[in-house]
């Protein structure tokens, strides 16, 4: 489960050119615009990430004056997105403990024991999701197979211990564009001694249906015949995202949707394809790759990457897809030698995302 409140320390205030009434404050990699003068460096806050769904009850200011707090899975709350303020990116929420304590029972226990405590669930907050359109939404089989691991990448800006270490060892990665679309996984695997090949959207196994876009994608790609054609091993799940008309309000331009597949998953042993071996797999199987950027290349000597603020002014860039000339969602890192892995996401891209 992504965390999306956690409890964390203020690693640095900096003021906002022209902005008598707010600062910026450091979380992490995170930059998020906050009241002028309520936070010292190193005080605990709730910290609460970009698409949460904060409900009223724990902070009723988000919803604008005058206006009716919106519902999401029956919860009246707000999204947090990207925003910018005074020119400054800012990008979740702060709120103090001793806001929490006046909503949430036992929040006055709260100590630096329990930085990075994730309090999701406890405060109720839910990850928001666009809409699922009938093309996509199919009839279900059953939930996504617990042996396959659904896709997701951790966001660099909580990861920047992990980055920093990355950088002074001099770690190579392959660096893909992340395509804006929707999860799809297809497998090949056996089901009660018999061989089953399937389809999944991101959390739910489906039925072949009739207009539903994921087994359309799959047949038209005739991607059970090419995985019976792999002898390399038998159980295995190719995940990517499907793009095009009808997804994520078709972005590149496509007039017929793509499987562009950034993983390959060996179910009987467990792991995933090396970068190397994953794309001369999808190669051979004439299917269509994530753009790659990078083969291999490393943050700081290849990239001239040394901290979170850089990482995220790489992700910024036009898509290869299509003929739009889209802003590209971002770029995912995945460690040449397997491993390590995380994405950054454009803030470009963010700030101009319609919903």
């Amino acid at each position: 489960m992504r965390k999306l409140a956690t409890i964390r320390t203020i690693d640095s205030l900096d003021p906002i050119e022209g902005a008598d009434k707010i600062e910026v404050a450091t979380v992490g990699g995170w930059k998020v615009v906050a009241q002028k003068g309520l936070y010292n460096v190193g005080d605990l806050a709730v910290y609460f990430e970009i698409d949460s769904w904060i409900p009223t009850s724990v902070a009723p200011f988000l919803t604008k004056a005058g206006h009716y707090p919106k519902s999401f899975e029956g919860v009246e709350g707000e999204r947090l997105k990207t925003i910018k303020l005074r020119g400054q990116i800012s990008q979740g929420l702060l709120l103090p403990i001793f806001e929490l304590i006046k909503i949430v029972p036992g929040f006055e226990d709260i100590t630096t024991e329990l930085l990075d405590e994730d309090v999701t669930e406890l405060l109720g907050i839910k990850k928001w999701e666009k809409a699922i359109p009938a093309n996509l939404a199919g009839t279900c089989k059953g939930n996504f197979p617990s042996k396959i691991p659904k896709t997701d990448q951790e966001r660099c800006q909580n990861l920047k211990k992990e980055i920093t270490q990355a950088n002074e060892a001099d770690t190579a990665f392959e660096i893909t564009e992340k395509c804006e679309g929707s999860s799809m996984t297809v497998y090949r695997m056996k089901v009660d001694d018999e061989m089953e090949f399937g389809v999944c959207s991101r959390n739910l196994n489906l039925k072949e249906t009739e207009g539903n876009s994921f087994w359309d994608r799959a047949r038209k790609d005739d991607i059970e015949a090419k995985m019976k054609a792999v002898d390399e091993f038998w159980d295995f799940a190719i995940q990517g995202e499907l793009v095009g008309p009808g997804i994520q309000d078709n972005i590149y331009g496509l007039t017929e949707s793509e499987f562009r597949v950034f993983d390959v998953y060996n179910i009987q042993t467990g792991e995933y394809l090396m970068p190397q071996a994953r794309r001369d797999l999808i190669a051979r199987m004439g299917l269509k790759h994530a753009p790659v950027i990078e083969e291999s290349a490393t943050l700081h000597g290849t990239l001239n990457i040394t901290d979170i603020p850089q990482l995220l002014d790489y992700a910024d860039g036009k898509s290869v897809i299509g003929f739009t000339g889209h802003l590209r969602e971002g770029v995912v890192f995945k460690e040449v030698n397997g491993g390590f892995t995380f994405k950054a996401i454009s803030n470009k891209y963010l700030c101009n995302q319609r919903d």
